[in-house]
Formats: structure tokens, C-alpha cells, sequence
């Protein structure tokens, strides 16, 4: 795009932007939260003295769990890993416990950073590995902080008597930055490794195009486990600006606190638009202090985009697309309020363009290369791509095809699974998904993982779970149906909040005496939606 410039000094790690201007902006405010805030000099002093930490209990830390959320502990323990030279992996504290530990036990983890007040959370995963693996709590002293079967512990005791690490650990661009974990097929979440190199090039990219000032306030909406957040993070910490997280509690009224905090760059997902429209928040020119509106982590409805710039109008609004593998975005489409609507499609705002250093094809079932506005599966090549899925070959070789490019050279293509068609103007449309795979509210979400955790409960013979409303191009919620005897759907509902995310748990769940089936014998899922339609109707009719 005309507007992607290099950047004046290129990044080659996640975190060199935050080390080069510590220094030159040690005053001014790194992280905003609430009445609080924080300056550079202070968030970088606490990360050096937590990478010190770390060194002092492990030689050579590799992968740090950080069982933080939304605070002090939870930004600079990344930067405290990364300055260890380690990899960071979120540890979100209201993930189900047996997901927190299949995490905590996959990622191979070499130590925790902790708050407080997530030590009885921590105790409860420490078995295996990490049962073994030192803690660092910051925030608390040990006199409040009991950690079993003997594992070294440092509390902010400890952390202030050690002094700050002077030298971050150099790193190499292949070396992992982050894993994040998502949503399996299989029941087990599933690791993507994102390397240093693989956040520099998304970094070196969106900073030229954005153009983010030390002014600027960035929104920090986003929970650390999801990847958009190192946008809101290393964005701002690259640019000398400040971030503002968001409590819980303010993520229900955002929009106050964009007005009253005068946020400069907007980021969320765009279920946020449809949330602020239904409390009728969304005010024709109530946010004027935006400059940057951005979404990302689901399909952006034409009518939301609209409503936001009128909201907005001094803003430049951006629908981002990128799934987690292609590290955090790697396409955009810039809105225009005369040219946009006419690429719209199904009331779908276009994902845009890849980034310019990316490669990509859209391919048929056999990867050959479709015609151009014919639908096949949108596969990218290039820096952004990560190298494969943690300790999982197979899922790794089902995620990628290798072809040759004009000069004879192999290119590795990661297959997103997302279905599109080449608009005749070059703009990219998203037209659906080709698995079982969806997006809700920005998370991806494998189907065949909530019916995997429903079967597995008491008397479940057969379940089946379902995007809603059916073939609709935003997904609303989930729903599922479960066959077997003796069964409630609500008592069901309370029993997968004890295995999965709440953003998991179906919305609904009937119970079907006898599931559909084709006539090979298989479990007919159109069948199944069709008999959630009329109880949805019937529901309806009885209000």
C-alpha cells in the first residue's frame, strides 16, 4: 500500500524498541491504569530486576510463565522474561484450571512470574514439571505466599536486594519471543511459537504505517493470552508512547474512559462496536480524541464501521485481519467512507491487502491457484509466518504446503483455513472458514474442542456444537445440542465452565433424544441446526 513506508531504524527483536528508548524517555509514562501510572524508567527498572531474578534461579531460562492479568506484574514480567532472554507464555488467571495446567505442562515452562494473589491458582498447577519450577512474586512477601514441594521462591524481598540486570541477554532472531495457545481440535490447546523475528517484521510494518507518537495513548483491551495485545504493548513501548489498560470493569463502559483518558489509537475487536450499539453509547462525534481506529480478531460488519465513524470522524478506521500463526495481523483495509461500501460484501467490510513484505495465494482443494475473484483458501508466505506448531509435527505438516515461485524456489505457504475472493480492485473479501474452526468476539474457537469437553461429561452419548446463527457471516454465539440419558443442558453448561473458557461455553444447550444423521450414518450437523432453528422458534413463540 502507498501508505507503508520503511521505518527509519528497524527493529530485530519484540523488545529492542522498548531498550532503545528507555532511556531517551525514562520521564514520560509507559503504562496508564486507572488513576496510576507508570513511567518508563520505573517499568524498566522493575523488568531488569525480575530478568535478574530469573537468571539468579535458572542458568538459562528459556519459556517463563507470566500468571499475571492486566497489571504492573503482568507487563513488566514480560519484559522480564524477554530481557532474560526468554520466551514469554500467558498464563490467564480465569482460564479453567485443567486448561492452565495442560498450558503450564505443554509449554515446558522453566519458571513463573506470579502476583500475590494467584499464588493458591498456582499451587493447584504445580504438578509435573512445573512443580519444580521456580516462582517469582513481586508483589507480595513470602510470609503471605506458601508454594509446596520445596520450589525456590523469590519475593519482592528477594527482587529488591538483587541488583537490576545491567546487559538484557542477547537473542537471536530465530528465537522465540512468545507461545500463545489456542483452541484444538483435539481437546489439548494448541502452542503457536512466534519468534523475534517473525514480531519485528509485524512492528517494523505497522510502525511506519501508523506512525505512533510519543503523544499518542494506545487502548489496551485486549487479555495478555490474546496476541493482539502485544500490538497495544510493543507499538506503544517502540514509540516512546503510553498504554492504557483497561480493568474488567471498564471494559463494560470503554467508551468513558476513551473520553475522559483522551485515547489517541483505538484497538479491539469489533464485537465491541456491536456491545457499545445495543447500550446506545456509540454517539455520532462523542469520540473525538481518536485518531486510529482499529479491528481485528473477527469479521467487521459494514453498518458497525459506519457507526464508528460517525463516532470517530476525526479517525482513520482499519479493518486488520491476521490469524495468531501470521503473528498478531498481516492484512488491512483502510475505510473510506465513499469507496468502502462497494467492496463490502454480505455486509462484510474487506480484509484488505497483505502486508507488502508477505507472499500469498489463494488456492483450490489440490493448492492450485484460483481465478481471480473465484473463492479458495487465502495461504501467506514471509517473515510474519511462524515455523510451526509447539512439539506437534502432525498439525504442523496439515498447516503448510510447499510450492516453487518463478524463480524455482521453494515457498513454505501457511494455509490460514479462511475462505476469500480477489476483488477486481486487489482488496481481499473474507467469505467463510473451510473447518469447523470460527471466530467469536476475536477468539478462535474449534468446534470439535467444545463437543470433545461435552462428551466427556457424565451420560453424553453424542454432542454437537454449533456457530449461531447458522451461515451467518458474524458469528453471535455458540450453541449445542447433547444426546443421552438423564441430561440438563444448564447443568451441562456449569460442567464445561470447569474444563473450558468461558468465551466456550455454549450460549445454550438442548438436550436431543436422537441426533440426526446422513445417510452414510454420519452426524448430520445440518440436521442438528435445524432442529436448534425450531426451538429457537418455539422459545420465541412462547415469550
Amino acid at each position: 500500500m502507498t501508505n507503508i513506508r520503511t521505518p527509519l531504524a528497524l527493529l530485530d527483536t519484540l523488545h529492542a524498541g522498548f531498550i532503545a528508548g528507555a532511556t531517551q524517555w525514562a520521564d514520560r509514562p509507559a503504562l496508564l491504569q486507572g488513576d496510576a501510572h507508570w513511567t518508563y524508567a520505573a517499568v524498566d527498572a522493575a523488568a531488569r530486576r525480575l530478568a535478574a531474578g530469573l537468571l539468579t534461579v535458572c542458568q538459562a531460562p528459556k519459556r517463563v510463565g507470566i500468571l499475571a492479568r492486566r497489571s504492573f506484574t503482568s507487563y513488566t514480567g514480560v519484559l522480564g522474561a524477554l530481557f532474560a532472554g526468554a520466551a514469554f507464555v500467558p498464563l490467564n488467571p480465569t482460564l479453567p484450571v485443567a486448561r492452565l495446567r495442560a498450558i503450564a505442562e505443554a509449554a515446558e515452562l522453566d519458571a513463573v512470574i506470579a502476583e500475590g494473589k494467584y499464588i493458591t491458582l498456582l499451587n493447584s498447577l504445580r504438578d509435573g514439571r512445573l512443580s519444580q519450577a521456580p516462582v517469582l512474586v513481586a508483589d507480595a512477601s513470602r510470609r503471605g505466599v506458601q508454594i509446596g514441594d520445596g520450589a525456590r521462591l523469590l519475593d519482592r524481598d528477594d527482587l529488591a536486594a538483587i541488583a537490576p540486570l545491567q546487559t538484557p541477554v542477547s537473542v537471536a532472531a530465530g528465537d522465540l519471543a512468545y507461545i500463545l495457545f489456542t483452541s484444538g481440535s483435539t481437546g489439548a490447546p494448541k502452542g503457536v511459537p512466534i519468534s523475534h523475528a517473525n514480531a519485528a517484521a509485524f512492528l517494523n510494518v505497522n510502525l511506519a504505517r501508523y506512525a505512533i507518537k510519543p503523544e499518542d495513548v494506545l487502548s489496551q483491551t485486549f487479555e495478555q493470552s490474546f496476541d493482539l495485545s502485544v500490538f497495544d504493548i510493543f507499538m506503544a513501548w517502540s514509540a516512546g508512547a503510553s498504554f492504557y489498560s483497561f480493568t474488567p470493569t471498564e471494559l463494560l463502559s470503554p467508551l468513558a474512559v476513551v473520553q475522559s483518558r483522551r485515547i489517541t489509537v483505538w484497538f479491539s475487536v469489533p464485537s465491541a462496536i456491536a456491545m457499545q450499539l445495543r447500550l446506545g453509547s456509540l454517539l455520532p462525534g462523542s469520540l473525538p480524541s481518536l485518531r486510529l481506529s482499529l479491528f481485528c480478531g473477527e469479521p467487521l460488519a459494514r453498518a458497525h464501521a459506519e457507526a464508528w465513524q460517525a463516532a470517530a470522524p476525526a479517525s482513520v478506521l482499519e479493518n486488520l485481519y491476521g490469524p495468531t500463526e501470521l503473528t498478531i495481523a498481516c492484512a488491512v483495509h483502510r475505510w473510506d467512507r465513499d469507496s468502502s461500501p462497494a467492496l463490502c460484501a454480505s455486509g462484510l467490510v474487506p480484509i484488505g491487502r497483505l502486508y507488502e513484505p508477505l507472499s500469498w495465494q489463494i488456492v483450490g482443494p489440490e493448492f492450485q491457484t484460483v481465478a481471480k475473484g473465484e473463492v479458495g483458501e487465502l495461504c501467506v508466505a514471509g517473515p510474519q509466518t511462524f515455523a510451526g506448531y509447539w512439539r506437534n509435527p502432525d498439525a504442523t505438516a496439515a498447516a503448510f504446503f510447499e510450492t516453487t515461485d518463478s524463480d524455482g524456489k521453494s515457498v513454505r505457504f501457511y494455509r490460514t483455513g479462511d475462505l476469500v475472493r480477489e476483488h477486481a480492485g486487489g482488496e481481499l473479501l473474507f467469505v467463510g472458514r473451510r473447518d469447523h474452526q470460527i471466530k467469536l468476539a476475536g477468539h478462535r474457537i474449534e468446534l470439535a474442542e467444545i463437543e470433545a469437553a461435552l462428551r466427556a461429561q457424565p451420560n453424553v452419548v453424542e454432542a454437537a456444537a454449533l456457530a449461531w446463527p447458522p451461515n451467518a457471516a458474524v458469528v453471535e454465539k455458540i450453541i449445542a445440542a447433547a444426546s443421552g440419558d438423564g441430561l440438563d443442558g444448564e447443568t451441562l453448561r456449569q460442567q464445561l465452565r470447569g474444563v473450558l473458557p468461558a468465551y466456550m461455553v455454549p450460549a445454550r444447550i438442548d438436550i436431543i433424544e436422537s441426533m440426526p444423521r446422513t445417510s452414510s450414518g454420519k452426524l448430520d450437523k445440518r440436521g442438528v441446526s435445524e432442529l436448534l432453528a425450531t426451538a429457537s422458534e418455539e422459545r420465541l413463540d412462547a415469550r
